[in-house]
């Protein structure tokens, strides 16, 4: 028999608030996190927008010394899972810690630490690169960084399936609880890649928007959109066995009820053109919960803002959800905080919970009219008010990885 889990606890740094109560309340009001990148001189690039974290001061939130040591999506991600572990009520002095896990991935790891170190190279001082160089750059070490803080001793991966990783994470966390793996787990993910090789390359793939107005430049769906916008932060869940948390009595956000995963097995960077790849991994998390589309209130969508996805996605929702794609809600997160890569998934999980607790589904800020091909209620110009019994959450990655979450109201 498979175990059932919920949600007891959450953890965010993001563009638009460095907690959840100060993200979530950004969301509600439809704050806009991106703007001009200050981590480097952009002069000379194209691109001159991302979703920043703003106002994070590690040693203020984590042990200062061991801060010092780790990269800043590693920051990131502990400052989140050490907000969600305390949402949660846990104390590890009452669990067995080998029975508490951690799966938070990031999609690139820390690129400024090998664009540091490259420099200190081709400046002629190889034996002056920073000894921590690689514990801070792998992309584990937020699950690593994690575990340490907390104290977790449980099973501990990393799953790294680019845009895609936050939600594999959740999904596989999923998995571990509801086969006995673990009892509790701290599931998402972590970014920082907003560094000149990040910028560089994904600008080279055409990926990025080079729009100067942060209002108008991660558009959603909308006709006139033109790429992505990088963001960063870290999204994290405590997911629970739900007779564990009945026992010590903890609040519970909603219920994991599906995790879908697939791969499209077509191109390196675009979604198949018919969206089946994606539209399965949605079938497989609804077979999996019991529902039928039609009870399905919500769709927090990959979003990015760039052509193929938006099109293709839409694509794809028609396709696992037949009619009932006319009255599904559908937004976008991205529209506010830019694409977290890794962290996406993590943060945008965050963004469902909450949901179902408030009962607001928010608006697609930015997006104003959508394409003539993007035919779904993307929530444009306003939040919607309304019960969500279940909230499904879209993640789809470079390399052709498919990860979709389904959520349900506890009940």
């Amino acid at each position: 028999m498979k175990r059932r889990v919920v949600i007891t606890g959450l953890g965010a740094v993001t563009p638009i608030g460095n907690t959840v109560e100060e993200f979530w309340n950004g969301v509600r009001k439809g704050a806009c996190g991106i703007g001009t990148i200050t981590k480097f001189d952009t002069a000379e690039y194209k691109v001159h927008l991302a979703g920043e974290v703003k106002g994070f001061v590690a040693k203020e939130r984590m042990d200062f010394k061991a801060a010092r040591r780790m990269g800043t999506f590693s920051q990131y991600a502990v400052a989140a899972a050490k907000e969600a572990f305390a949402d949660a009520g846990i104390s590890m002095e009452n669990e067995d810690p080998f029975r508490v896990g951690v799966l938070v991935g990031s999609g690139v790891g820390d690129l400024n630490a090998c664009e540091q170190a490259k420099a200190k190279i081709d400046a002629g001082n190889p034996s002056r690169v920073n000894p921590f160089t690689v514990p801070v750059m792998i992309a584990n070490m937020a699950a690593g960084n994690v575990a340490i803080a907390l104290g977790a001793k449980g099973k501990c991966t990393s799953v790294v399936t680019a845009c895609a990783t936050g939600t594999h994470c959740i999904g596989d966390a999923f998995r571990a609880i509801q086969y006995n793996d673990a009892d509790i787990c701290v599931a998402g993910g972590a970014e920082s890649a907003i560094t000149p090789v990040g910028v560089a390359g994904f600008s080279a793939l055409t990926a990025l928007s080079e729009s100067e107005d942060p209002l108008r430049a991660s558009i959603p769906f909308d006709k006139d959109r033109n790429g992505f916008v990088m963001g960063e932060g870290a999204g994290i869940l405590i997911l629970e066995e739900l007779e564990h948390a009945k026992q010590r009595g903890a609040k519970i956000y909603a219920e994991v009820v599906g995790y879908g995963a697939t791969c499209d097995a077509y191109h390196i960077t675009s979604p198949l053109e018919d969206g089946s790849g994606a539209a399965r991994a949605m079938e497989l998390a609804m077979e999996e919960a019991g529902v039928k589309p039609e009870e399905v209130t919500y769709i927090n969508a990959h979003g990015t803002s760039t052509h193929h996805n938006d099109l293709f996605e839409t694509r794809a929702i028609r396709k696992a959800f037949g009619d009932a794609a006319d009255h599904v809600l559908v937004n976008s997160t991205k529209s506010m905080v830019g694409h977290l890569l890794g962290a996406a998934g993590g943060v945008e999980a965050v963004v469902c919970a909450k949901s179902i607790q408030d009962g607001f589904v928010h608006q697609t800020i930015g997006t104003k009219e959508a394409d003539a091909e993007c035919d779904l209620n993307y929530c444009i110009g306003a939040p919607v008010e309304t019960d969500v019994k279940l909230a499904m959450s879209n993640s789809l990655g470079f390399g052709g990885h498919n990860a979709v979450l389904l959520f349900q109201k506890y009940e």
